[in-house]
């Protein structure tokens, strides 16, 4: 018997629906539907606080961001409980992410001004007369549509790096972790004494498309490509900005001069944690033939005693969305049908809550487990004839995430081929924890960039600003410019630019 998620209604209450804990079916909380009347007015409140939180310097924004910050740490044990009760993922797995979206906040928060603010660009010598700037403002309310695997980290890098710019947020959680939602928004709001800077809209699918359609000036989405064909088409009503962060097949690259159990650890925690759903984990391996074999005795050594469960010796937790242990057997059963090996796990591995791990070899390229995202527990590795093969095939496939590749000689070169938003070498996600990177992808992994400067200035516009210093010694914006002063600018141009230049 899996979840579900259908709402309840009750006579003379609004409709509501229920958040349940996918390793048992327990119920975790009761939420409300809100409907397209309560998501316009939620965007209203977060129109109004704007003025007063954009109108905030950046140190104060800071100030209260950091405190934020403190307060998520300190109680970290209390929003790592409901996220393990509403995603089943362990307790460990739940801290894991709210440390490293602490550490984001932290970094939004205190280069803000430093990206944002005012400063100084060259006039070049045609204006040399002015002083030219550029600043960058928030765009006003920003809404938010986070996912379930990683419910804290994955929409702070939204939440937090708009805020930070000055916007004010409406956050529509995913209907399975409602109540991370919440109390993010929650505590935020008593730090901020009650003004709603941060805002949360429950409910399912309609809610999200309430928010797409309601006036916000950007939507930053986070799930599915095809619920983010939905959002765009959704948003294009009002001309509406997006940011996409879809999903990914991403690939490990192993070479033959690679450290054998570091890379297998890698690819085992990139594939496994989190029961495989991670947008940016590891779903494809490539190993040059060469170590392939002792590839393969390594990482099948250390997945021995891997298991799915909801115990606490368990270190993988239950499949969150239960209409994807569907596609998870999909494609094993495609892939095993096509003539892949099974290492360990397989078709029996799916069970009605939980998938135990499984990795498969020699997976034709042509098979589901190699052309879709499974987000599930597995692995298809096969081995290559070299790193040209290997980035072939890693960038043979319409998503372009992120990746990792593992080489003592050639990791930057290899990385460099690969078409994606990012990759790590000699290590798996690295990027992520790292504030500084931008974290996006390309192709159907979407588009627009969280995180990092490239993350800040996506919540805002760039304002130019030129201001005169003194006279030109050419007035050229005027209908009282003569045939000397075109004569005069035709010269200087020349002068500048109608020479052969060679780089230097």
């Amino acid at each position: 018997m899996t979840a579900t998620l259908e709402p309840t209604v009750e006579s003379g209450t609004a409709a509501t629906f229920e958040s349940l804990n996918p390793s048992n079916g327990d119920l975790v909380g009761v939420h409300p539907i809100a409907d397209k009347v309560q998501v316009d007015a939620a965007v209203a409140r977060a129109r109004e606080a704007a003025g007063w939180w954009g109108a905030l310097s950046f140190d104060d924004r800071a100030e209260y961001l950091l405190t934020w910050r403190s307060v998520i740490t300190r109680r970290i044990a209390q929003l790592a409980e409901i996220s393990h009760r509403e995603t089943g993922k362990p307790h460990g797995d739940a801290q894991l992410e709210i440390v490293m979206a602490i550490d984001h906040i932290t970094w939004a928060a205190k280069n803000a001004k430093k990206v944002l603010g005012s400063h100084k660009v060259p006039s070049g010598l045609l204006m040399a007369n002015q002083a030219s700037t550029v600043e960058y403002k928030p765009l006003g309310v920003v809404g938010v549509i986070g996912p379930w695997n990683y419910p804290v980290f994955t929409p702070m890098g939204s939440i937090a790096y708009a805020l930070a710019a000055g916007n004010t947020v409406v956050f529509k959680p995913s209907e399975y972790t409602p109540g991370v939602g919440q109390w993010l928004a929650d505590t935020l709001t008593e730090v901020l004494h009650g003004y709603p800077v941060l805002q949360v809209v429950t409910g399912l699918g309609k809610t999200g498309n309430a928010l797409c359609v309601a006036d916000v000036d950007k939507l930053a989405f986070t799930g599915s490509g095809a619920t983010g064909k939905k959002v765009m088409a959704a948003c294009a009503k009002n001309l509406t900005p997006v940011i996409i962060e879809a999903g990914g097949k991403d690939s490990l690259i192993v070479d033959e001069d690679a450290d054998l159990a570091k890379a297998a650890e890698a690819a085992l925690w990139g594939g496994m944690s989190n029961a495989g759903q991670t947008c940016i984990g590891t779903e494809r391996v490539y190993v040059h033939e060469k170590v392939f074999d002792a590839f393969m005795s390594e990482i099948t050594e250390q997945a021995k005693g891997l298991r799915a469960g909801s115990d606490s010796e368990a270190k993988i937790g239950p499949i969150t969305m239960p209409s994807q242990l569907k596609i998870i057997k999909s494609h094993i059963d495609d892939a095993i049908a096509r003539g892949a090996k099974v290492v360990i796990g397989g078709s029996d591995a799916v069970g009605e809550r939980f998938v135990q791990p499984t990795i498969l070899t020699h997976v034709p390229e042509d098979s589901t487990e190699i052309t879709e995202e499974t987000f599930g527990p597995t692995l298809a590795i096969n081995p290559v004839r070299s790193m040209d093969e290997a980035v072939e095939l890693t960038n043979a496939t319409r998503y372009g995430l992120a990746g990792a590749v593992f080489s003592k000689k050639n990791g930057m070169d290899i990385a460099r081929r690969i078409r994606s938003g990012m990759t790590s070498i000699n290590s798996v996600v690295a990027f992520a924890a790292v504030p500084a990177l931008p974290f996006g992808g390309v192709g159907e992994s979407g588009f627009g960039r969280i995180h990092g400067p490239d993350g800040l200035k996506e919540f805002t516009y760039a304002k130019a600003i030129t201001r005169q210093k003194f006279k030109p010694l050419m007035m050229l914006t005027s209908f009282a410019r003569d045939a000397k002063t075109d004569g005069n600018a035709l010269q200087m141009i020349t002068m500048m630019h109608g020479g052969k230049k060679t780089l230097k």
